[in-house]
């Protein structure tokens, strides 16, 4: 892959509203693990998303005998992606601003829970 050509942030979050999962699961030495993942047959498009983000693993996986590409992150590398993603994702909003809460419980205060998303859209263009 060409390591000079980056995605926008807004298509990845695009591709990650309509083929991405954000799930939880538990562990007993960290707690409540996050994970974000995202499974594609197009390896180009993958391995974009895999280098423009910088983070978690890309792999080979095989669905019904077909070859599929899934990128999937946890823990911190999940905070690092969702804030990225946050001020360009749609549908899957609720779980990123959860993952952000979990990582970073004291970013807000108690009354500065309310942001204008068109104006942080704005300020990451």
């Amino acid at each position: 892959m060409n390591s000079n050509y980056r995605l926008d942030m807004s298509y990845i979050a695009g591709l990650f509203d309509a083929k991405g999962t954000i799930s939880t699961s538990k562990s007993s030495i960290l707690g409540k693990v996050w994970k974000m993942e995202m499974t594609m047959a197009d390896k180009n498009v993958m391995e974009l998303v895999h280098e423009t983000l910088g983070r978690g693993q890309l792999r080979e996986k095989k669905i019904m005998g077909k070859k599929h590409w899934r990128w999937l992150c946890r823990n911190q590398d999940c905070l690092f992606v969702a804030k990225e993603l946050w001020a360009h994702i749609i549908t899957k909003l609720h779980k990123i601003e959860q993952i952000i809460d979990h990582y970073q419980p004291d970013i807000q205060d108690v009354n500065d829970n309310l942001v204008d998303l068109d104006l942080e859209r704005e300020k990451r263009k």
